[in-house]
């Protein structure tokens, strides 16, 4: 793995391709016991909808790594390697259960000294899931 900056050629207001993800039931639960979060509302349906939910819902862990996984993706396509991701910062919204899908896009916001900020929304059929920006260093 190289330690160097990749170098990536981002013009503010350039938009990324979109990518989206199946949400399946396996992939809520075995992503909520991969992340250590071991919440029932990750991996039992009855206990969420008993909590109010509609069923078992994505976690915010697992939401997160999807998030840096579309930009360092789009990343490696422009440069040949990852990202060097210097910061991510999002908000939930609506939750992501399974038999939906979710659609990632984003855009370029701004590039300064060195770093890259994209805006990257997360959507299911209920609205906006996750809705953040990734600073990605660029040279």
């Amino acid at each position: 793995m190289s330690t160097e900056t990749p170098t990536v050629a981002l013009t503010p207001g350039a938009a990324l391709p979109g990518w989206s993800l199946p949400i399946t039931p396996t992939l809520v639960v075995s992503t909520a016991i991969a992340t250590r979060d071991f919440q029932d509302v990750h991996h039992d349906r009855d206990v969420a909808q008993a909590a109010g939910s509609k069923d078992i819902f994505m976690n915010i862990l697992t939401s997160t790594a999807f998030v840096e996984r579309y930009v360092n993706d789009w990343v490696r396509e422009q440069t040949g390697e990852g990202a060097v991701v210097r910061g991510i910062a999002i908000r939930l919204g609506a939750p992501a259960y399974p038999y939906d899908t979710l659609t990632f896009t984003g855009s370029v916001e701004s590039v300064e000294d060195g770093v890259a900020v994209l805006k990257v929304t997360g959507s299911v059929s209920l609205g906006d899931h996750v809705i953040g920006t990734v600073k990605v260093a660029v040279a």
